[in-house]
């Protein structure tokens, strides 16, 4: 559509509309008595005439004449002549009336008309700034939220590490209390098995009496009763090491020791033939291995460089 050719005509209306709201704006300040005069000359009928003027207030009935009596009857006195007074303050000036507006018509700027072809690129750049625009707000709302909750796993996780470490305190104690428990129970397992020593020592003492705990088969020979007391020594050095586990039969055990003169424990080894499982043994061998120096001084004619033991659990 060519807009060019309506320009003109627009313009021709805009005059003719201003043109029209000035004259009425001129009629409208003119009195009614003006219209009315005017519809006379034109020999026009009222009835055509928008504007009807009020008639002067008439009052109704007879007229009423009357003289006046007394002193308001009286003519009025006569005038007395007075020298004028000049004015001194001079007239106000006269200002003249200021002119009446111009009508401004209005330019009407002619729009450019609009292009034969659109610029297609310039269409596709816009959209797809906007689809980056939103992309990249897209993915920081993402990195926002991958932010919140790694915070959130992370506060999590020292939740947790500090209730480990709460728990693993607690189990320290707990174990503590139980390694104390059984060191106890040690003690007094080895203060019984002191005083039971103590009474074989005495029935041991009797003429021709074999040990009462650990009465020896064969032929009674010399150093039987050393035998006997040195295997007792030997027995009441490594029970106080020894930290019985749970569930052990109360059998006894073989175990082969290698020592050097003087007592030193080199190694020890239980049997094959040993009935206690892998904890039972390996808890055998730590209390002769904690033992360090077994019995020795008064024992030297008993001596056994490889002894073979028979650990009784008490």
């Amino acid at each position: 559509m060519d807009e060019s050719r309506w320009t003109p005509k627009a313009v021709i209306f805009a005059a003719i509309l201003h043109l029209g709201i000035v004259g009425f704006l001129f009629l409208a300040v003119l009195p009614c008595t003006s219209y009315e005069n005017f519809f006379s000359a034109l020999h026009l009928p009222a009835g055509l005439n928008p504007i009807t003027c009020n008639p002067p207030l008439q009052l109704q009935g007879q007229v009423i004449e009357a003289s006046l009596i007394g002193p308001t009857g009286s003519p009025p006195p006569r005038p007395v002549k007075t020298k004028p007074v000049p004015n001194t303050v001079p007239p106000p000036p006269t200002v003249p009336p200021p002119p009446p507006p111009t009508p401004v018509t209005p330019v009407v700027k002619a729009l450019p008309p609009p292009p034969e072809h659109p610029d297609v690129v310039d269409q596709e750049r816009v959209v797809a700034d906007a689809m980056q625009k939103a992309e990249d707000a897209k993915k920081l709302q993402e990195e926002k939220e991958r932010q919140r909750q790694s915070e959130l796993d992370a506060q999590a996780a020292k939740q947790k590490e500090e209730k480990q470490k709460q728990l693993d305190a607690l189990f320290a104690k707990m174990d503590a209390a139980a390694q104390q428990t059984k060191q106890l129970d040690s003690k007094a397992k080895q203060a019984k098995q002191q005083m039971e020593d103590l009474a074989n020592a005495k029935d041991d003492a009797q003429p021709d009496l074999p040990k009462a705990d650990q009465r020896q088969t064969g032929n009674n020979s010399q150093n039987s009763d050393l035998s006997s007391e040195y295997a007792a020594a030997i027995q009441n050095a490594v029970t106080p090491n020894w930290l019985r586990p749970d569930n052990m039969p109360s059998v006894p055990c073989q175990v082969h020791i290698v020592q050097s003169p003087g007592g030193d424990v080199m190694s020890a080894n239980v049997d094959s033939s040993c009935p206690y499982d892998d904890a039972g043994r390996r808890s055998v061998e730590n209390a002769v291995l904690r033992t360090k120096t077994l019995p020795y001084k008064g024992f030297e004619s008993v001596f056994q460089r490889n002894l073979t033991f028979t650990f009784r659990p008490q």
